[in-house]
């Protein structure tokens, strides 16, 4: 086990998977000379050359679109985002397209492609450059969308998600980059679809993915001072979800929390409260509850946006709350 950075292990994936399958190249915008806008593609151009990290216009629409025909011809593109508030502009290629080419051309074609980029509120971004958007593509079938919170999880699912045969939007928190985490040594993948208990609890579940982890895992910190034991649940891909190992979860604990950075209407917490409701009722000793941000656009003011993001404290509030515990 070696500690590296979030931007080192996406890094390593990227570096492990060009170097594997000829047919893997990575595009999008400053990928190549500026060793990508957060540096995860940091040597790669002078490592495999022009024809494998290729530098893009500022036209998120175009260049989604030849990485979906590249795909749909029997390459494996990865396509940057420099943020996923760009990629709204390539939404027709990543969802009309891409998402859909397998169904349309009844199992014929195949898409395999990968979509990523930063995700989320960074610092003082303001409204148009601090959105999260895991649930609008996860509402979309045919894609698969993947958000990591570790920087081991990260490595393994990017590889993953490069050698599927279906499109994945894979989305890194933009605050996340520098963070460390423990990554296992050589060639690993993580399966897509799969989950992990990052840490063990009997009192409440709590469920929370990409940034919103460390929030979930800081509250369990904290409640555990206080005689709270809180177990803590990373679904790790949005869609496909694993709802088994939630749900034997809150069958253990008889209750649930559910942690995301987003909006609160029409959220994937939306989703997870709706199966959780419905497969742990005769077990559950109080609603389900959730922790989102607010239902505003990302204020500018450093003041305001710490206002408008959920944090620890408010984990530690409703897990409380849930189990009636003043």
């Amino acid at each position: 086990m070696r500690e590296l950075t979030f931007r080192e292990a996406l890094n390593e994936a990227l570096d492990e998977e060009l170097g594997r399958d000829g047919d893997v190249f990575l595009m999008g915008e400053e990928v190549g000379a500026y060793n990508g806008a957060y540096k995860v593609s940091k040597g790669l151009l002078d490592k495999y050359g022009s024809k494998r990290v290729i530098d893009s216009p500022i036209s998120e629409l175009g260049f989604a679109g030849l990485g979906v025909g590249a795909a749909m011809a029997g390459l494996r593109p990865i396509i940057e985002v420099m943020t996923w508030n760009f990629a709204i502009l390539a939404m027709d290629q990543i969802v009309n397209t891409a998402a859909k080419m397998r169904y349309m051309s009844a199992g014929a074609l195949k898409c395999p492609i990968v979509f990523r980029g930063p995700n989320g509120a960074a610092h003082s971004l303001a409204a148009q450059h601090s959105q999260f958007f895991e649930a609008q593509y996860a509402y979309f079938p045919g894609l698969k969308v993947i958000v990591p919170g570790t920087p081991a999880d990260a490595k393994g699912l990017l590889k993953s998600a490069i050698r599927d045969d279906d499109p994945v939007c894979f989305m890194e928190s933009e605050t996340m980059y520098a963070w460390k985490g423990m990554v296992p040594d050589g060639e690993y993948t993580i399966p897509i679809g799969v989950g992990d208990i990052k840490r063990e609890g009997s009192h409440c579940t709590v469920v929370a993915w990409g940034r919103a982890l460390k929030l979930a895992m800081d509250g369990a910190e904290e409640l555990a001072k206080q005689g709270i034991e809180v177990e803590v649940v990373d679904p790790r891909t949005i869609r496909p979800l694993d709802e088994e190992i939630i749900v034997n979860s809150v069958r253990k604990t008889g209750s649930c929390v559910i942690v995301e950075e987003g909006w609160p209407y029409f959220n994937v917490g939306s989703t997870i409260s709706d199966i959780v409701q419905r497969a742990c009722f005769d077990v559950l000793d109080a609603p389900v509850m959730r922790v989102t941000g607010g239902d505003v656009p990302m204020p500018y003011s450093m003041a305001l946006e710490k206002l408008a993001r959920p944090d620890a404290s408010s984990v530690v509030e409703t897990v409380k709350l849930t189990l009636n515990v003043r």
